[in-house]
């Protein structure tokens, strides 16, 4: 159905969809609402670049798509690597990319195909210095293998091999910050988002396009499989992952900190609001929730003070 201009102007995300009905995501799936509002951002002229993971399967197998973009499917440690030459190949071609009538390309990979297994062509990728973004869409888990733990899984969470029950081996270290490794390589820009709030996503996705030189955006983004959580949560518990400072959104550009947090002046909730809607979490004692509250706060603080003095 055609949306009228009117209607169009008062809305607060883009109108267009190039995101097809009938893919094969999980109900409540974080990831398939990212990829959405990537597209409701750039249109056709993406070219997205996916490794093995949720999304591979979520776009569909040659010769369909869910995706009204051109999109290479590439092998799980190669994204960073992949996307540099599909931009280079671009520019030698003589198309113009990034900015506002150019082609973006967009790597779009999962925690654990960044985090982990990609962590080295993604840091190719930045210190080459590339005119592209790099998005990883953090679920916390190898979710589309089985729901083994990544370097992004958060202390205390259940996942296949780290499970729980009566020798509580449960994931013992805390989450990965990818966000700092990449803003360790001093880029142009880089950014937490989170399907929760997609206007600020939205903005975000903008700046990265308008940015030259590399980009990158860490998005928040629930599984209802994996964190055993019912799929009407999925919106409510990424919201509640930066209401809490689990999951604080804020920007880094050029070598300034701003924290994007929707109730600036509100202290944070306390962790277990959370937690409690997630099966994963179900083995956790008191003393597991205070470590993880108490990592919580030190993240939380530290945060505060880089944007208080490169702010």
């Amino acid at each position: 159905m055609e949306i009228p201009e009117n209607v169009k102007k008062r809305l607060s995300i883009p109108a267009d969809e190039h995101f097809y009905a009938g893919h094969t995501a999980c109900q409540g799936c974080g990831a398939s609402l990212g990829l959405r509002y990537v597209l409701k951002t750039y249109g056709k002229k993406t070219i997205f670049t996916i490794p093995a993971c949720c999304s591979t399967i979520i776009a569909g197998a040659w010769p369909y798509s869910t995706l009204d973009a051109p999109l290479f499917h590439t092998a799980f440690e190669t994204t960073g690597a992949v996307m540099s030459g599909i931009e280079a190949a671009l520019k030698v071609k003589g198309y113009k990319v990034k900015g506002e009538d150019g082609v973006m390309v967009v790597g779009w990979a999962g925690d654990g195909g960044t985090a982990d297994i990609g962590l080295q062509a993604l840091s190719g990728f930045l210190e080459r210095g590339h005119d592209a973004l790099y998005i990883m869409y953090d679920n916390e888990a190898y979710m589309n293998t089985g729901i083994q733990r990544s370097g992004s899984t958060p202390y205390g969470a259940w996942t296949t091999n780290t499970p729980g029950g009566k020798k509580h081996f449960l994931e013992k270290r805390h989450k990965k910050k990818v966000i700092d490794i990449v803003i360790a390589h001093e880029i142009p820009y880089a950014a937490t988002a989170s399907v929760a709030y997609p206007e600020d996503f939205i903005r975000k996705l903008k700046k990265a396009r308008d940015t030259p030189g590399p980009s990158f955006i860490q998005l928040f983004a629930p599984c209802p499989t994996g964190w055993r959580s019912p799929t009407d949560k999925s919106i409510e518990l990424a919201r509640l992952a930066v209401q809490t400072a689990y999951f604080p959104l804020f920007e880094y550009e050029n070598g300034r900190y701003k924290i994007n947090m929707p109730s600036p002046k509100k202290e944070p909730k306390p962790i277990e609001e959370f937690l409690k809607y997630q099966g994963r979490f179900k083995y956790m004692t008191k003393e597991d929730i205070e470590v993880l509250q108490q990592w919580v706060n030190h993240e939380w603080e530290k945060l505060k003070k880089l944007a208080e003095i490169f702010g």
